[in-house]
């Protein structure tokens, strides 16, 4: 299904317009932190010449002979032991720095985890590598799980994105200032309701799950609740609130606050656990089942370029959510209009790796916490034209550029979709370097 090469650029920055502007902002700006050192540290050293000696020596009487003699003595007294002293300083610094690359690399080699970076506080452990404890190529990442209701029954979320600044950092949560423009696409949010005060038992409240399929979106507009006096039982459902609101015992604030709470279970179902474990997407985004009684869930956690390490937990593109392993969500797709989205490329051919089909890790525009990320991904896929010219492509940028060269076809969410992509939510709980390496030539 090739697809004329500028046809599809087009459609792409029409998808993109927004996104893309922010992107390029952001690859300026890291290509400037990446660019190398040209200053040299080391200063010119001078040559010392000895003086030419004069063809004929003036007459001196024997005192003055002395005297210049041991003026002579003393100032090579003096420079040589400068001499000495200043190469053996540069002997030990020299032996200083490498005493402390080696360590470094020694503490590298015995935490592969040096480099990461933990950006939500809800993150109980993790690991990036399977570490001998299945085949597939992706780590783990334990996160605190949340209790809620829908419609009177019991909901389990985690927590990972905002886009109000004040309410990420009060809440240990990725700062998304993309998703506020959720707001602007009626029907593209769900809404949730949580407690500042009420009964003892109130958990917060979800107006929709996955159970509802394609009139679900994990991104929450959030609504605060208080109420004067205690409540006699919890509020368990959206219709329940309004009713309570409509007589007074209630007062509902309605914030300007997009948050991506993915759902982990709901009335009926629940993300898949994947016993096999070998594939990146497998039987299920799920490690085990969630630990309901200690209040934590362990999903898989893929790495893509630049450096994030993600989790995969629902689609809006509902036929492809028991391939992913995840949840359905048919109405994060309209997330794309409302451009709260940003892009990531997964591929279909090259270099065999630990993407989700099985090649090199996925390209992502940015990395989480900078204004160009999202973790709605805007679903693209690439295929090399000639598989025998496949590298290793590691930014965005480079992407472009085979593309427009003409050696990757680019297809809008996947060859079948093309040219309309989807949804995937794709929350970052922690940046990393990528560790996959392209496998040597035969």
């Amino acid at each position: 299904m090739a697809m004329d090469i500028e046809r599809m650029l087009a459609q792409r920055l029409t998808r993109r317009t927004v996104v893309g502007v922010l992107a390029g902002s952001t690859a300026t700006l890291v290509l400037a932190a990446c660019a190398d050192d040209d200053d040299d540290d080391t200063a010119p050293v001078a040559e010392e010449s000895d003086d030419d000696e004069p063809d004929e020596e003036p007459e001196v009487d024997d005192e003055e002979e002395e005297e210049e003699e041991e003026e002579e003595i003393e100032e090579d007294h003096d420079d040589d032991p400068m001499e000495e002293d200043d190469d053996h300083e540069e002997d030990e610094v020299e032996d200083v720095d490498d005493h402390d690359d080696e360590d470094e690399m020694d503490d590298h080699d015995e935490d592969e985890d040096v480099e990461a970076e933990v950006i939500v506080d809800d993150v109980i452990d993790y690991h990036l590598a399977p570490d001998g404890r299945w085949d597939g190529p992706f780590g783990s990442v334990t996160m605190q799980l949340h209790m809620g209701w829908v419609d009177g029954e019991e909901v389990t979320f985690i927590r990972t994105d905002a886009s109000d600044e004040d309410f990420a950092t009060e809440e240990g949560l990725v700062y998304v200032p993309l998703m506020a423009n959720a707001l602007d696409e009626p029907g593209s949010h769900s809404e949730l309701y949580i407690f500042e005060n009420g009964h003892e038992d109130q958990r917060p409240v979800m107006s929709s799950s996955p159970a509802d399929g394609e009139n679900f979106s994990p991104a929450f507009r959030i609504h605060i609740c208080r109420n004067g006096d205690m409540m006699d039982e919890p509020l368990t459902s959206e219709q329940a609130i309004m009713d309570a609101n409509d007589a007074g015992d209630i007062d509902l604030e309605e914030t300007d606050i997009i948050v991506n709470y993915p759902v982990i279970t709901w009335p009926g179902g629940q993300i898949p656990v994947d016993e096999d474990k070998v594939e990146a997407l497998g039987g299920g985004q799920l490690i085990e089942d969630p630990d309901l009684d200690g209040g934590q869930v362990t999903l898989k956690l893929h790495q893509c370029y630049p450096g994030s390490r993600y989790i995969i937990t629902d689609t809006s593109a509902l036929p492809m959510a028991p391939m992913m392993g995840a949840g359905e969500a048919g109405a994060s797709g309209l997330l794309i209009e409302a451009r709260a989205v940003a892009p990531i490329t997964i591929f279909l051919n090259g270099l065999e790796g630990t993407g989700a089909m099985g090649f090199q890790p996925g390209i992502f525009n940015a990395n989480a916490g900078d204004l160009a990320w999202s973790p709605f991904w805007e679903h693209f896929a690439a295929e090399w034209v000639n598989e025998d010219e496949a590298v290793a492509v590691t930014s965005q940028r480079q992407l472009d550029e085979l593309v427009e060269a003409g050696d990757l076809t680019l297809y809008g969410g996947v060859p079948d979709t093309d040219p309309d992509t989807f949804v995937v939510n794709c929350s970052v709980p922690i940046l990393a370097p990528v560790t996959w390496e392209p496998p040597e030539e035969d």
